[in-house]
């Protein structure tokens, strides 16, 4: 006699119910396996996102190079046709730069004082720094072709030499030189190695007519992508040894730390995903063997059951189903105990953490399908029982 889905359903919920310590048993193997899947797939998700964190919170990833010093008048003074150089032979750049320091100094409005880092930059500074414009504008081509005297601060000097006051068209004395404020932007900074009065830049072209250098220091090159950052420094330290015959240069990126950082962590999480898999094989044959187990103890009642009529399909549906509902429950119980864990331990050492459904999903589904498979070997056995010989035991 064929049973309607409903009634195999209650069938297995009581057969369940009837051996509480089999199905509890059962459920724990499947739960400390999800478990561990779950906590791993947490943990790259807190990674991923405090990776994330860490580069909105500074500027843009570049890379830096310098002219090494080489001792005596070995020096080397970059030039604006170094940037059409690096451009043309780095398609994987996204930006280009050149800038120049001269170091902190005094800056004056009204009976104001600070002494910001002093930078001359050209247009495509605010693209390859990342920062965004807070007031009025940036530089622009017709600034520098026009070598017209005009300044754009950070919001640190407007803070410290305005005030509430709007800063821009606004005038900034450097060194007696009037500079009107034409923008102000908001740059993301370390208040450790940051000059706390703040940033003011000019443009390189009016820097140039008004100190008679027209060298810069220093390029600057914002990769399209991130993980080419590396390969990219390695390649203008290249290009630019080439260039000038040998020279030594300095190269740097701002990320090296983040991308260290980012490399342990994926270690770490694939060490956990070993462990999370280990902990899923165990409980799968924790839950062939008490499956093997129950199909000896009711070998009896399949016997019964088939000469009653039940088809081997019913059997191998019942048996399967036994192990998919003990591994759903446990791989709830799990998902919902990692959650809170994690949503406790995040809160208690400010971690980014928000509940994944794709990572719950992805720990569900491995429950399901350690499961189906560990308990597909039994189920065939108990399916293919003969009700004669399983009536006699």
């Amino acid at each position: 006699m064929s049973l309607a889905p409903g009634d195999l359903l209650m069938l297995t919920w009581r057969s369940l119910r009837g051996n509480p310590v089999r199905s509890l048993l059962t459920t724990l193997g499947t739960l400390m396996g999800v478990a561990a899947v779950s906590a791993t797939l947490n943990v790259g998700d807190i990674s991923r996102a405090v990776i994330a964190r860490r580069l909105a919170d500074q500027e843009a990833p570049q890379v830096t190079a310098i002219p090494e010093w080489m001792g005596g008048n070995d020096w080397v003074s970059l030039q604006q046709s170094d940037i059409a150089y690096l451009q043309q032979r780095l398609p994987q750049a996204a930006v280009v730069s050149g800038l120049k320091w001269d170091g902190p100094r005094e800056a004056l409005f009204r009976d104001r004082r600070a002494r910001p880092s002093f930078v001359a930059v050209d247009t495509d500074y605010l693209r390859s720094s990342g920062n965004r414009l807070q007031a009025g504008r940036f530089f622009t081509s017709a600034d520098l072709a026009a070598y017209r005297p005009v300044a754009v601060i950070d919001q640190m000097l407007a803070a410290s030499l305005f005030q509430d006051t709007p800063a821009v068209g606004e005038q900034v004395y450097v060194n007696r030189q009037p500079f009107t404020v034409v923008g102000v932007i908001h740059r993301k900074v370390n208040p450790e190695s940051t000059n706390r009065d703040g940033l003011l830049l000019v443009s390189l072209s009016f820097y140039s007519a008004l100190t008679g250098d027209r060298g810069m220091d220093a390029v600057r090159v914002r990769p399209k992508q991130l993980d080419q950052i590396k390969p990219l420094e390695d390649q203008i330290k290249t290009l630019m040894q080439q260039r000038y015959g040998g020279h030594r240069f300095y190269t740097w990126n701002n990320v090296e730390e983040i991308l260290q950082q980012q490399d342990m962590l994926k270690l770490t999480s694939r060490a956990l995903a070993a462990v999370g898999a280990i902990s899923l094989l165990v409980g799968g044959v924790g839950i062939a063997n008490i499956m093997i187990a129950a199909v000896t103890e009711r070998t009896s009642e399949i016997g019964i059951r088939r000469a009653i009529g039940a088809t081997q399909q019913e059997i191998l549906v019942q048996f399967v189903l036994e192990a998919v509902l003990l591994s759903s429950m446990g791989g709830l119980v799990a998902i919902a105990s990692v959650h809170g864990l994690t949503l406790l331990v995040a809160q208690q050492f400010d971690l980014p953490y928000q509940f994944n459904p794709r990572t719950a999903t992805v720990a569900m589904s491995s429950a399901l399908l350690v499961g189906i498979g560990a308990s597909l070997f039994p189920a065939l056995r108990a399916s293919r029982l003969d009700p004669v010989t399983a009536l006699k035991e």
